[in-house]
């Protein structure tokens, strides 16, 4: 834990800074994360982990006294990539700290998007492009 907090103010806020992108995907969420998938594996690359976080917040919410529905369907697809994550590393070990990547699939309110963080730091422009290349892929019909 004195290691975390260590990092996390020795770095500068830019340096953490992120911004959420989103795609609308026009279709459900099982066809969107069906697409997301593809995409992903379309790169070459392996699904590591599916963290189905809007089920958790719905099994939960009750337990901590939430009383707000979030979301109808959400998941966040976890993966890595070796030629991305050595670029990104060579350039910064401290990159380290990104990997593995995400994307979420998200349903709300009978609208579905698939959406990702986009990193500040210059050094993980190549994740950002991979990351945008594959909701493209996703979104495209």
């Amino acid at each position: 834990m004195l290691k975390t907090l260590a990092l996390l103010t020795t770095l500068p806020a830019a340096a953490v800074a992120q911004e959420v992108v989103t795609q609308p995907y026009d279709g459900s969420f099982d066809e969107a994360t069906f697409a997301l998938e593809n995409a992903i594996i379309g790169e070459g690359l392996v699904v590591d982990h599916v963290s189905r976080v809007g089920e958790m917040l719905a099994r939960t919410g009750a337990d901590i006294g939430a009383e707000t529905h979030l979301y109808d369907a959400a998941d966040v697809y976890l993966f890595c990539s070796a030629t991305t994550s050595r670029e990104v590393m060579e350039a910064d070990p401290e990159n380290l700290a990104f990997c593995p990547y995400a994307i979420f699939v998200e349903s709300r309110e009978g609208e579905t998007a698939i959406g990702y963080r986009s990193y500040a730091r210059e050094s993980m422009a190549p994740v950002n492009a991979l990351l945008a290349r594959i909701v493209a892929a996703a979104t495209e019909f």
